[in-house]
Order: C-alpha cells, then sequence, then structure tokens
C-alpha cells in the first residue's frame, strides 16, 4: 500500500445567491420597466415609496388595509409581508413579488400567486404602485411582463385577478388587456360591504392580444426558478 498523499482535490465554486435562491436571479425586462426580486436594500426603498402614499386619503383598494397608518407603520408593513413571502417559495403554494424598476428606481411592487400550480396551472396576479408613478401607463406595462413570465416562462393556462368595483383603474387595465368577468365576490372591506369582480385571462387570449399588447419581453435566471417551483 502506498503512503504517497492524495492530490489536492479542486474546490468546489462557492455558491452564488442565485445558486441558493434561485429567484434573487429572475430578471424579466421589457417596455422600459424590469421585475426582479428585491433584497432588503430595494425593500428598504419600496417601503419608503409606499409611505408616500399608494391611494387617495378617502379609499382602499386593498382587503387588508395595511397601507393605513403612519409613514413609518406602512413602511414596515411592507417590510414585515415582503419578509413572510420569502418562506412561501414551494412547488405547491408560492406567492412571488417582483419589484418593479425604472431606471434603477422601484415603482412598486407586481406578484403572481399560486397553490397546486402544478395541476391547476392557473395563478393570481396583485401589485400596488406609488402614487406618483400612477397613471402613466406603468401599471398595464407591469401586469404584461408578468404574464409574460406566467404563460412564456412558467407554462400557465389561465391568469386570474380581481378588483373591487369601485377601483376603476385596476379593472381597466384588466380589460385592456383582454381578461374576461369571470362572476363576483362578495368580501367586507373596513366593516362594510364590498363587491370585488373576478376576471380571467386564458392562454388563448392572452396569444390573441392585439400587437399594442406585445411587448419585446427578455426573461434572465428562468430555469433554476423553474426548478424551484417544481417545473422542471
Amino acid at each position: 500500500m502506498s503512503d504517497a498523499p492524495l492530490p489536492p482535490q479542486p474546490a468546489a465554486p462557492p455558491l452564488t445567491d442565485a445558486d441558493i435562491w434561485p429567484l434573487t436571479g429572475l430578471r424579466v425586462i421589457g417596455g422600459g420597466l424590469e421585475l426582479r426580486a428585491p433584497d432588503d436594500r430595494m425593500l428598504f426603498d419600496l417601503a419608503r415609496v409606499a409611505s408616500r402614499g399608494v391611494h387617495r386619503e378617502d379609499y382602499m383598494p386593498f382587503l387588508f388595509p395595511w397601507t393605513r397608518g403612519t409613514p413609518v407603520q406602512v413602511a414596515r408593513s411592507v417590510m414585515t409581508y415582503q419578509w413572510s413571502l420569502r418562506q412561501r417559495t414551494t412547488p405547491a403554494d408560492w406567492a412571488i413579488e417582483l419589484a418593479v424598476v425604472r431606471d434603477g428606481v422601484p415603482l412598486g411592487t407586481q406578484g403572481v400567486y399560486a397553490k397546486d400550480f402544478l395541476v391547476t396551472r392557473t395563478a393570481e396576479t396583485g401589485s400596488w404602485l406609488g402614487l406618483q408613478h400612477q397613471h402613466g401607463g406603468v401599471g398595464t406595462r407591469m401586469r404584461l411582463l408578468m404574464l409574460h413570465l406566467l404563460f412564456e416562462g412558467f407554462d400557465a393556462l389561465h391568469a386570474t385577478s380581481s378588483a373591487f368595483v369601485d377601483n376603476p383603474g385596476s379593472s381597466g387595465v384588466s380589460r385592456r388587456i383582454g381578461y374576461r368577468e369571470n362572476g363576483v365576490l362578495h368580501q367586507a372591506r373596513e366593516g362594510g360591504p364590498v363587491d370585488s369582480q373576478l376576471y380571467v385571462l386564458d392562454r388563448a387570449d392572452w396569444d390573441a392580444r392585439p400587437d399594442e399588447l406585445r411587448l419585446d419581453v427578455t426573461i434572465e435566471g428562468l430555469e433554476p426558478v423553474r426548478h424551484q417551483l417544481g417545473m422542471a
């Protein structure tokens, strides 16, 4: 038996952030915007955007009124909610909220949420934008980017959305893209009754959208995320 030492083994390359958590490498780029998973530094910036206002004071577009309170309270709500989402990234139940970024500056978030996606191929979208970034077409373009990720990247068959009946802005985006009405949900909002209009966009609807809604979109870091969510 030889006593010669074994040759040194090459060191394994260090793990990158995207190796550990693939969502950190995901980028959806098009229409002058970028969707990407926010790191903690960007979360602080998003919290500051929300603290300056997301809607007018006399209206509430969310079922859970996270935008009520002082600027500090609203900012902290953003941080704690976003941190909580990180544990909800499994093939059976995922919630992905990406920062909407323009010229390096975060404007809000665009999310997509699904349970049993591998069975249903259906996911729900939701979003918010800082008040100063609304009414400039950003809401439509950020939804189109997320739908591109959902249909072209994740092979979805259906995308759903909803909006309170007194929220014409959100419903307008859905109708413009080609969603169809899909029922009404009766809910409670801040202690009073409110109806939510439900919408659905099927893959055929997505494929039939008009040319003005066809952005030139690039997706980076897709395959590791598909693997993380059990799609590959």
